[in-house]
């Protein structure tokens, strides 16, 4: 894997693609000789099926592939090996009135493995088949380790153990764990494959969306999960220990299928005790080095897991200036910085913060958010001008020492949420850090709050967690509840206000 990413990219197959696609797929099959895809066949892949036709683009470099037909469920049925479901690459057995999705490649470059980009590939083919209203996705799969083993045991006694974690198989091994089960077993499936034997596993998976009755294609994602961290603050001997903290939180809520990972302001703190015997203001300032490495790896983890990572908060110096900033760790591989515009007097008598000067709503696949630190969410003008920009989802890290700091986060966060019909996502730190100076107790208890009205949780509280104990709590929105809220709602907060009397709008846009 390169050292360094910065974009990555799933989009359809263009045919201007070719020799990067080409170039990444002989490196994917060195053991099959002339494996890679000629120039004619994706030409007519590309006239017949261009939206079944997808790649993984790493800073505009094609690095993998996902290649599909829709056929009829009968031939499926059938016995049939490479060569007839693409018909001698004439790709006649595609039907566009099909019911199944089918897929006859997917590869990923060497160079690139270990990013989860190949589930990235199968997340995306999930759901073009739930658009698609097709009944379920099928390919044969290889089983390249099976040449190991076949003098002692039968295909179908490798596929068991593969099953049950005895054995692993590169291929199997990931199908199965991206929830494909096994259909059949069939024979001299692809010529020249002697890694497994020419035998294949016929794996699919079912579209539990399916509808039997004329197709409705829903483009547009309407719910989605958030993954918040009530993060302990414990003693951390070292940078890479906190990453093995972070990282843990976000496999699991990343398991849980979370579109975004919400962090709290400062939880890097515990790294601070190593600065305990400098004042203060210098120990945060020594903290402040961790906070482009921090990034960095939350760039990464975001690519890896295939989630949203918002950063929290930490220090950050900028010409001799300490801000309070958090970084939007998006999927794709870009990142964008958020600074916490309104100080508080701690922050400012303790460590002599400054607050920032810029605000606005973020793009990303989930639609656009906004994100407010701490103590900006007490100041309402702020989301205000978010939700004139947008805003569906503000996500707020905090850090409160008392349960009366964090009464002024809470209801000060569901009014946002009343006012600016917008789901509001808190998170906080919890415990106690008893070798690091102004920061030595917390409270939190994290939240997700919804507006008032019949579509929503009557008291506006979507999840909380248990108070003052490390947790995640994983919580769905459904932005189509905004949308008719927005139009048919008891009140219309945002649309009622009486701009003719006043506003609220940015000095310096």
């Amino acid at each position: 894997m390169q050292t360094k990413i910065n974009k990555v990219e799933l989009r359809n197959l263009e045919f201007d693609d070719y020799k990067q696609l080409k170039d990444s797929m002989v490196k994917s099959y060195p053991e099959m000789a002339n494996s890679y895809w000629r120039s004619a066949d994706i030409k007519k892949l590309l006239s017949i099926f261009p939206e079944g036709q997808l790649v993984i683009l790493v800073d505009g470099v094609v690095v993998g592939s996902a290649l599909s037909l829709i056929v009829d469920e009968k031939l499926v049925d059938k016995r049939h090996n490479y060569k007839q479901i693409v018909d001698d690459y004439s790709f006649s057995t595609h039907n566009p009135d099909g019911e199944i999705l089918y897929g006859i490649d997917v590869f990923i470059h060497p160079n690139y493995r270990g990013l989860r980009l190949g589930r990235r590939l199968y997340d995306a083919r999930k759901e073009m088949c739930e658009q698609l209203n097709l009944k379920a996705i099928v390919f044969a799969g290889r089983i390249p380790n099976y040449a190991q083993h076949f003098k002692k045991m039968t295909p179908k006694n490798y596929i068991d153990k593969v099953k049950h974690k005895e054995l692993h198989d590169p291929v199997l091994s990931f199908q199965l764990s991206n929830d494909f089960h096994v259909l059949r077993i069939i024979k001299n499936y692809l010529e020249g494959d002697e890694e497994s034997k020419e035998f294949a596993v016929l794996l699919e998976w079912n579209n539990v969306y399916y509808d039997e009755s004329p197709k409705l294609i829903n483009l547009a994602k309407s719910v989605i999960r958030l993954g918040l961290v009530q993060w302990q603050m414990r003693q951390l001997n070292n940078l890479e220990e906190f990453f093995e903290q972070a990282e843990f939180f976000i496999d699991v809520v990343s398991g849980y299928g979370s579109d975004f990972a919400l962090f709290p302001e400062l939880f890097i703190a515990p790294l601070m005790a190593d600065y305990n015997h400098l004042s203060e203001a210098e120990a945060i300032r020594e903290l402040a080095r961790h906070s482009d490495p921090i990034r960095k790896r939350f760039q990464e983890l975001a690519i890896s897991y295939n989630i949203n990572v918002i950063t929290g908060s930490m220090p950050y110096l900028e010409n001799g200036n300490l801000y309070n900033v958090g970084f939007l760790c998006k999927r794709d591989g870009t990142s964008e910085m958020y600074t916490k515009i309104h100080i508080t007097p701690n922050e400012v008598v303790h460590w002599g913060m400054k607050g920032g000067s810029q605000f606005k709503t973020f793009d990303t696949d989930c639609g656009k958010i906004g994100i407010l630190i701490c103590y900006d969410v007490e100041f309402p003008e702020l989301s205000r001008l978010l939700a004139d920009e947008g805003m569906n989802i503000l996500f707020v890290p905090f850090l409160t020492d008392t349960q009366n700091g964090y009464t002024r986060v809470k209801h000060c966060s569901q009014a946002r949420a009343i006012e600016n019909e917008c789901y509001v996502a808190i998170a906080g730190c919890v415990g106690n850090l008893p070798k690091v100076n102004n920061m030595d107790i917390q409270y939190a208890q994290a939240a997700v709050f919804t507006p008032s009205d019949f579509a929503f949780p009557s008291n506006g509280i979507k999840a909380e967690a248990t108070p003052n104990t490390e947790m995640t709590l994983i919580v769905d929105v459904d932005l189509n509840l905004l949308k008719e809220l927005h139009e048919h709602g008891s009140v219309h907060t945002l649309k009622d206000r009486r701009t003719d009397l006043y506003e609220v709008r940015k000095i310096n846009p």
